[in-house]
């Protein structure tokens, strides 16, 4: 299980602090699948790299008792001077997982092929998602944190990893920060709204999809007042 209690963030800014969210807290079950939604830059990677323990929270808890992934689709999970064999044999020593199994998992997933043997740093955002997909099959969490990790790579490849992680891994949880709705829909249950620090959970999910896309009519009406008078002011 996952217990959240109380979570909040604030950036220091040259103008002064920045609250991400507050006050934030849920708890998720195994086969839960949960969505957090919002518009770029409310707060969305910084949640689950919170939950993930790549940042810190400024206040409030996180508590797993169950093992949980690297957000996919966080490309600082990998060190760019090594090469995809040795990212994947160092991250197998850290899971004390055996690293000629875990490397062929993982090669026969990503399909990447001799590019396995060149730095990270000279991969594609692509090639960055098929092997840190690859290795996340391999080493096995129960619950995975996806971030918008099927918006790169090629259908095929999508397809795929769809179809490892929500059927032939149906039985575990899983949080999902994405702007596609159809892909909400059809793989949570419950969701996340962040919008402007404040945090709302439904247990609705198409509720949830409702308010979310309001929130995001409002900005684009917002954004387009703004530009109208831009003109204006440019005309006068």
């Amino acid at each position: 299980m996952l217990e959240v209690r109380e979570l909040a963030k604030v950036y220091p800014t040259t103008v002064g602090p920045r609250l991400i969210f507050s006050d934030l807290s849920f708890e998720l079950g195994r086969s839960d699948r949960l969505a957090v939604l919002g518009r770029n830059g409310q707060g969305k990677s910084t949640l689950l790299k919170i939950l993930g323990g790549v940042t810190a929270a400024t206040r409030g808890d996180v508590r797993w008792s169950m093992t949980n992934s690297w957000p996919l689709g966080f490309g600082g999970a990998f060190q760019g001077g090594m090469t995809g064999l040795d990212n994947i044999r160092f991250i197998a020593r850290i899971y004390d997982r055996p690293i000629e199994r875990t490397t062929a998992l993982v090669e026969a997933f990503a399909e990447l092929g001799d590019q396995l043997a060149e730095p990270v740093r000279f991969y594609s955002s692509g090639m960055r998602a098929r092997l840190a997909f690859g290795l996340s099959l391999a080493i096995e969490f129960d619950c995975y944190l996806i971030d918008e990790v099927f918006a790169v790579g090629d259908a095929l490849f999508r397809e795929k990893c769809e179809r490892e992680l929500f059927n032939h891994r149906a039985d575990r949880s899983f949080i999902v920060a994405s702007h596609d709705l159809n892909f909400v829909r059809a793989h949570c249950d419950r969701a996340l709204v962040i919008e402007r620090g404040r945090v709302k959970s439904f247990d609705d999910i198409e509720l949830a999809i409702d308010i979310y896309n309001s929130i995001c009519e409002e900005g684009r009406l917002v954004a387009a007042g703004a530009a109208q008078q831009t003109r204006l002011a440019g005309v006068q």
